[in-house]
């Protein structure tokens, strides 16, 4: 069945050359996207309505741990490590929980605003020589089972094999593709803003939001505002207001860098795939800013998404592996809209619920509680459902430090090609690949120290793993490679001889 939207741009329309896969949205999910897809030798376009990737406003305002990994993974965390600021971020509800003490390399966050993200991210996808075509938006596609052709907003169309929407919130790909959006209705509405005061506020948490230091000598203000659905554009005088009811005074605010406003509509797509077309990202989920999850779980979906995404293309895997990204990312998305929801009930300010904060930090003080939740805010606690098996299977794989006949090696080195490993932690040549050497490393390695995760704390060492490129468990051995084979075409497609 051929499905179709087209957007009247009242233009002749022509085709452009095709690429394999066409992104809609150039921000931090949709330049992930194109980096796994390009190292993993996949022939991609971004589509952006940005003529560059400078923002108006800040937006996110850090990074989180798995993300910081998933960076490492990919052998450029350095360049965000120099210039963003490594510090412990994680908080539910305004608590903050600290993660030195967990088992990972990057036992922090990171403090680096969405802006200087971005310019770091465009600079690597430069470096790949990833193509886009700016100040052009995608309005409209019609597919079929031979392919996809993307309809842009003069009037041209790029022919495709998948077309990924990374638009945002608003994604005018999600709607094309009459994916529901579904989830609750917004509550509150903040006004938020980076100025100039003549006279400096006191910093700190007040009206929903609160006032503090921003970028060369301004103030960054969120408040909430007491109308919930505005769809005006905010003003320097609603920022005044906002102010006055908060402190008495607007402080002499001037010189807006930026007035915004956001509110906490929490939604989810029912699917991430529609036939040819997938969302990641705020184009799959939207929620309230609590905990600074979003950018990290966009840029998760990612690296999700990419390798599956480049073996479908290739004709490596069966479209059905597309199948694994809803089912395993969607449910992360559904736990980050839970937890935001959680945590902006805490942040009321009725006495019932002072009082349930009160409750809650006295819970994360203790160490369990504080661990589990900040293992969610942070991403490491992911374990996708791979079935029963050695705890390993379905998390993220630590990044040992591995003795080899090479040196040491560490495990996320492995991963800078965006390419599967097979670790041989048992005797030389005991594994056999060969049908799959194309495509996964095998890698005869040994490690002495102890295997701990986050939450679960140490867990018995395997014999073998299998690790795909992003960076998530596939198979572990325990002294044999009974299941070997089937995780390696489940994931990696038939062997070949």
């Amino acid at each position: 069945m051929v499905q179709s939207f087209l957007a009247g741009s009242g233009n002749e329309e022509w085709r452009m050359a095709e690429h394999a896969v066409v992104i809609a949205g150039g921000g931090p999910t949709g330049m992930m996207l194109a980096a796994e897809l390009t190292l993993a030798g996949t022939d991609v376009v971004i589509v952006e309505r940005r003529a560059s990737f400078k923002l108006e406003s800040s937006r996110s305002r850090g990074l989180h741990s798995r993300t910081i990994e998933v960076l490492d993974q990919r052998g450029v965390v350095d360049r965000f490590l120099a210039e963003g600021k490594a510090m412990q971020v994680q908080a539910f509800g305004g608590v903050p929980m600290d993660i030195s003490d967990f088992p990972t390399r990057h036992n922090y966050g990171m403090a680096l605003l969405q802006s200087h993200f971005e310019r770091i991210m465009s600079g690597w996808i430069d470096e790949l020589a990833v193509p886009i075509l700016r100040e052009r938006e995608v309005t409209g596609f019609t597919q079929d089972d031979s392919g996809i052709d993307v309809v842009l907003s003069d009037g041209t169309s790029l022919p495709a094999k998948y077309l990924v929407g990374c638009d945002g919130g608003r994604s005018v790909v999600r709607k094309a593709a009459g994916i529901d959006f579904a989830g609750w209705d917004p509550t509150t509405c903040w006004i938020h803003a980076e100025v100039e005061m003549e006279e400096m506020p006191e910093f700190g948490l007040r009206g929903g939001g609160g006032i503090g230091p921003a970028e060369e000598g301004r103030v960054g203000v969120t408040l909430i505002e007491p109308k919930v659905n505005r769809t005006d554009e905010p003003t320097l005088e609603d920022l005044r207001a906002a102010l006055i009811r908060v402190d008495g005074t607007d402080h002499g605010v001037h010189s807006p860098r930026f007035i915004s406003r956001f509110n906490d509509m929490t939604r989810q797509a029912v699917a991430y795939r529609s036939g040819r077309v997938l969302v990641a990202g705020d184009a799959a989920h939207v929620h309230a800013p609590m905990g600074g999850q979003g950018l990290n779980i966009g840029v998760q979906d990612a690296v999700n998404l990419g390798w599956k995404l480049a073996q479908v293309v290739s004709g490596t895997s069966p479209v059905s592996l597309l199948d694994t990204y809803q089912a395993e990312r969607q449910p992360i998305g559904a736990r980050v809209l839970r937890n935001t929801m959680a945590q902006r009930a805490l942040g009321a300010t009725d006495d019932r619920s002072i009082a349930l904060r009160d409750t809650v930090v006295e819970l994360l003080r203790m160490d369990e509680p504080r661990k589990h939740i900040a293992a969610m805010i942070a991403g490491l606690d992911i374990a996708y459902d791979l079935g029963e098996g050695h705890p390993l299977l379905g998390r993220r794989m630590p990044d040992l430090d591995l003795t080899t006949a090479d040196g040491t090696v560490r495990v996320f080195a492995l991963l800078h090609g965006a390419k599967p490993v097979l670790l041989n932690l048992g005797d030389a040549g005991g594994l056999d690949i060969a049908l799959w050497a194309d495509r996964v490393q095998l890698v005869d390695a040994s490690y002495a120290g102890t295997w701990e995760l986050p939450v679960l704390g140490e867990v018995s060492a395997p014999t073998a793993v299998l690790v795909r490129p992003d960076g998530h468990v596939a198979w572990v051995g325990d002294g044999t490679d009974a299941g070997l084979r089937e995780a390696l075409t489940t994931w990696f497609g038939n062997g070949v001889l």
